[in-house]
């Protein structure tokens, strides 16, 4: 039977990003990095210590009286008077102290606005605790920090001076009420100030663009010279007619600007990105193997949370057997009991949106989404089954099962007594419409492939000429061709 040639349009929207794992920069440190930084740190690291424990000792008394009887989960109002100038001098100046023990060399570029100019203070990227240094370059603004920070010995005392705006995880409203406060407050005529800007770090070992554990990073930026960090302030952007209705467009163009500032690309990792990673590890897959864009992929394909959760679930029985977390021919053939064959192998190829010879998690959620479940109709699933029950008594045997799966799969051999089980649910040796349809609706892969073999029988028709193309079995199947229309009915 000739294989179909054709080309596999692919909606941009949904091509993988520029940079695959953005939560983690791998830095390896040479022979000669770790005896440098043994010989300078075991100077530097007794010396700044003891500088900061000092200036601690100092200065957290001065802003445990400005927070005093202050309120520890937010407030309404911007502290005034006396405890204003007090909590604003200790940060200012201790943070400045800060920094210098610890060896930053600081680099502003740009110029600053009033708070009434740029109300919103926007920064990026955001690497490590580190980044609290912008606080002290624009001029202590309003941050938007985790509610458990509050609580953070020492330096918990120093946040609430900044009066930041709180976000829970755990909260369900907490989102929308930071949306909010912030609302609030960058409208609240320059009672809140804030700024837009990036910071940039720059060091070969810069230890807080590296994803580990906080004493590894600090020690290892106490064991280094210096560490040069780079603050511009860009131009405020101001928001067209058309952003203003459209936020998430005001959104996309300030971080598309930012982006360009700092030389970076953009992608749509959230925070969900960061959990499907965890799971992905507990899963026993490469944590990088979790990471699928989630805004963007939710979005287009009307996707939520426990959807790709479950997805990634699927797509690690599939992968665990394999190396990388990825899956190939072999993988996807064993998974669905079946022999590689043609249909097999254009499925396949319709998931492998690259074109590399393997499926990635992404691939997979798209490929279910946007291929598979358009064609496990309920329609298509009773033509299925019309094709197996041979006799038309209702029920599929396992001589009517085998035999058809022997005859579209070309393997005269084949065994799929495994297969049949599991469709046969009540073990009674005969597979039920019920059965059959409930199978199919949790495995809509099968649905594509039949379909796909459908194809191809109809393909081969047309091109044999020794069968009418009009008597070709009727098909339910969402080609490769109609991809980017079914893609396109789910907006950017």
């Amino acid at each position: 039977m000739p294989q179909r040639v054709f080309a596999l349009p692919r909606q941009e929207s949904l091509f993988p990003p520029a940079v695959l794992n953005p939560f983690v920069q791998e830095v390896q440190l040479t022979t000669a990095d770790k005896i440098r930084l043994l010989l300078v740190g075991s100077v530097l690291v007794p010396l700044r210590v003891l500088c900061l424990t000092v200036l601690l000792v100092l200065s957290w008394p001065l802003a445990a009286i400005a927070t005093l009887c202050g309120p520890t989960k937010g407030t309404r109002q911007p502290i005034k008077g006396w405890r204003r100038c007090l909590g604003h001098a200790v940060v200012s100046c201790a943070g400045r102290a800060f920094f210098f023990f610890m060896g930053f060399r600081m680099t502003v570029k740009g110029k600053r606005v009033s708070s009434k100019e740029a109300p919103i203070l926007a920064v990026a990227p955001h690497s490590s605790f580190f980044d609290g240094i912008v606080c002290v370059i624009a001029g202590l603004p309003s941050t938007v920090s985790r509610s458990e920070n509050l609580a953070t010995p020492v330096f918990g005392r120093f946040l609430r001076c900044l009066q930041p705006v709180l976000v829970s995880r755990l909260d369900p409203d907490s989102r929308k009420n930071t949306i909010l406060e912030i609302e609030r407050r960058a409208t609240s005529c320059g009672e809140w100030p804030q700024a837009p800007l990036y910071l940039e770090y720059q060091c070969s070992q810069c230890c807080s663009d590296i994803q580990t554990d906080t004493r590894d990073i600090l020690l290892l930026t106490l064991s280094q010279l210096y560490t040069n960090v780079e603050v511009e302030f860009l131009p405020p952007h101001v928001p067209t007619e058309e952003e203003k209705q459209l936020p998430s467009l005001f959104a996309n163009r300030v971080r598309d600007t930012m982006a360009t500032a700092l030389g970076v690309p953009v992608t749509d990792h959230t925070y969900e990105d960061c959990r499907l990673m965890i799971s992905a590890g507990e899963l026993t897959l490469p944590m990088e193997a979790g990471l699928v864009e989630f805004t963007k992929i939710s979005r287009k394909l009307n996707l939520k949370w426990d959807n790709i959760k479950k997805e990634l679930e699927g797509f690690a029985a599939i992968a665990n057997e394999s190396k990388g977390g990825r899956i190939g021919i072999e993988e996807f053939a064993k998974f669905l009991k079946l022999p590689i064959s043609p249909a097999l192998n254009e499925l396949f190829t319709l998931f492998d949106r690259n074109g590399d010879g393997t499926v990635d998690f992404r691939e997979y959620v798209i490929g279910l989404t946007v291929l598979c479940r358009p064609a496990n109709t309920k329609g298509t699933i009773q033509m299925l089954f019309k094709l197996f029950d041979v006799d038309d008594d209702g029920r599929i045997t396992q001589e009517e099962f085998t035999s058809l799966l022997r005859s579209s799969l070309g393997v005269p051999d084949l065994d799929v007594t495994k297969l049949f089980q599991d469709i046969d649910a009540d073990g009674s040796g005969k597979i039920t419409y019920t059965e059959f349809e409930d199978f199919a609706l949790k495995h809509p892969e099968y649905g594509k492939l039949f379909t796909t073999y459908l194809e191809l029988q109809r393909h081969h028709a047309l091109h044999s000429g020794d069968t009418d193309p009009a008597a070709a079995p009727p098909t339910n199947t969402v080609s490769p061709e109609a991809e980017d229309s079914a893609s396109d009915k789910k907006e950017d």
